[in-house]
């Protein structure tokens, strides 16, 4: 069992407390060498990271036919973690949605990893408005077979989570739990904005912060020349912009750029827990760092960003 830095909080209201990092799978573990994948999943567990983002990816604009799912099932299975030590998170798209139904692609994820259940997962961001509903009840359909336990959702657009939240409620279903949301030093719209921040005050969702280096700007300085997230606003220029900033600072609390920007992030009393990459385990240990600066410094870090929010004029409610 991991030793307690920060004070796990639930993903999911009334639900089990989860660890406060967690790593996905996006251009991480078929970034590394096997034995390290296995050694990071093992530390992983032992940093109160035993949270684990697997996707398959291989749609819409993901569709990298990746092999990150099966090399991570492959490590996890080599580590010898046991099941009940780690928390698994899936993913379903909605590129191709209903066509490709929600079962299929569940089934798919699983067996590409090698696992029987995923103890929770998002429901992915899309073009067009989907048919919440349907969405709805496919999920459920997924959470009465027990495949999954609960469901959240990735960047939606604020009305179409309020529909969801609305129709699981009438229907009698389960809605969804948390919000997997962009959020960081310099990207705050969606989580601390009027749009989504009532229902993470009111205890409705969790929040999930992703993208917190915004591709690794934030974290190194540097834009990667890998794929990476999307630019939402058009405000990159304005992100590379304050890694100055955010190095100094991170300097001044004596801790990298990327364990400082976690710890903002979990300094927010929403944030349930944090998802980000690591393709070393240099770079977990080094983001751990990251629980002990919330938890003791979690205000006076956040003070001392103030300034290096640029997304003033980017939509609060998720639309682009």
């Amino acid at each position: 069992m991991p030793v307690p830095t920060y004070a796990r909080k639930p993903l999911s209201p009334g639900g089990a407390p989860v660890p406060p990092l967690a790593l996905g799978s996006w251009n991480t573990w078929d970034r590394m060498p096997r034995d390290e994948a296995v050694s990071l999943i093992r530390r992983a567990v032992e940093l109160d990271a035993g949270f684990f983002d697997v996707a398959y990816y291989n749609m819409g604009p993901h569709a990298e036919n990746s092999t990150t799912d099966i090399l991570f099932g492959q490590a996890l299975r080599e580590s010898g973690v046991a099941r009940e030590e780690i928390v698994l998170c899936g993913k379903l798209w909605l590129w191709d949605w209903p066509n490709q139904g929600f079962r299929a692609q569940l089934i798919e994820s699983l067996e590409r990893a090698g696992l029987d259940r995923f103890d929770t997962l998002v429901v992915g961001d899309y073009l067009h408005a989907p048919d919440v509903a349907r969405l709805v009840a496919d999920v459920n359909d997924l959470i009465a077979e027990g495949l999954v336990g609960s469901w959240g959702i990735n960047n939606w657009r604020i009305e179409h989570t309020r529909e969801a939240l609305a129709e699981a409620a009438a229907q009698g279903l389960s809605g969804p739990v948390f919000a997997q949301l962009k959020y960081g030093i310099a990207r705050r719209a969606m989580a601390e904005g009027d749009a989504y921040g009532p229902l993470f005050a009111a205890g409705t969702l969790a929040l999930q912060a992703s993208d917190v280096f915004e591709g690794g700007i934030l974290a190194t300085g540097r834009t990667p020349q890998r794929k990476i997230g999307a630019d939402v606003g058009g405000i990159r220029e304005r992100i590379a912009a304050v890694y100055p900033e955010v190095a100094r600072v991170a300097g001044e609390f004596g801790v990298t750029p990327a364990a400082l920007g976690i710890a903002f992030c979990l300094a927010n009393p929403a944030t349930a827990n944090v998802l980000f990459g690591a393709s070393r385990l240099a770079q977990l240990e080094q983001n751990h760092a990251a629980l002990a600066l919330a938890r003791d410094h979690g205000a006076e870090v956040r003070a001392a960003l103030l300034d290096c929010r640029v997304d003033r004029e980017v939509s609060a409610d998720g639309s682009w």
